[in-house]
């Protein structure tokens, strides 16, 4: 939407103005797809319960966080809020209060060192975004969303890939390794197809979500959905996890 206002009505060297159809033309043929009815829809409602609500919420949480030298995480975060919160206030989530410290751009201090799992090729091709943050399908084997993870072991890094249905929220396979490999995921992967295929369902035209990884855009994984007529999608970091 920002984009849009930023161009609509702008005139080229002396040529047309641009319009907000015209321009959702050219945003949904380079991959961005949004239809102008829909920018109208959100140019033209009102905030919901919650967005008002985070937005009350979130200078409370940046003040919290400074106030404590930045080095409180969520749950502390959390409990503070709780603590001076109103009495006629409802209970403050301490999900929410992660999920707008992410928005916010806020985290605790953490010992040790952090990995990072998601490591992906600019100049690589990916697949397009198949999903639009729709993660409620009407039916099991329309979406699946794949992701993984790590912790800390004492014998070192432990890495857990997983593939779960959307509809059923169920997980049709994982695998586990030492290294952020592609075998990693393609195991998993390979399990969910094995899954399925075993209870004698197709999975032709489903929908493999997933982010931008070098180990989901390898070619081994590539040409396993392929293999099984399954569709890849990519969305931004994170986007799959636990499909929201």
């Amino acid at each position: 939407m920002q984009y849009i206002d930023s161009v609509a009505g702008r005139r080229d060297k002396g040529g047309l103005r641009w319009g907000v159809e015209s321009i959702c033309d050219q945003l949904t043929g380079l991959g961005a797809k949004i239809a102008p009815a829909t920018y109208y829809e959100h140019r033209t409602r009102k905030p919901t319960e919650r967005e008002l609500r985070d937005e009350e919420l979130k200078p409370r949480i940046a003040a919290v966080h400074a106030s404590n030298y930045g080095v409180y995480g969520a749950r502390k975060v959390w409990l503070i809020l709780n603590r001076e919160r109103s009495e006629d206030e409802a209970p403050i989530a301490r999900c929410t209060v992660e999920r707008l410290m992410g928005e916010l751009g806020l985290a605790g201090a953490v010992r040790g060192k952090v990995k990072q799992t998601t490591i992906s090729d600019p100049k690589a091709p990916k697949p397009l975004d198949l999903v639009d943050r729709k993660f409620a399908p009407l039916a099991p084997d329309r979406l699946w969303v794949a992701d993984f993870t790590y912790c800390s072991t004492w014998s070192g890094w432990c890495y857990t890939a997983f593939v779960i249905d959307a509809y059923a929220r169920r997980i049709l396979g994982w695998s586990v390794a030492t290294t952020m490999t592609s075998q990693l995921v393609v195991d998993a992967v390979e399990q969910a197809i094995w899954t399925r295929q075993r209870e004698g369902k197709d999975l032709a035209g489903l929908i493999a979500h997933h982010d931008h990884g070098v180990q989901y855009m390898s070619v081994a994984y590539s040409e396993r959905l392929d293999a099984a007529g399954i569709k890849p999608s990519t969305g931004a970091v994170g986007s799959s996890l636990l499909t929201g």
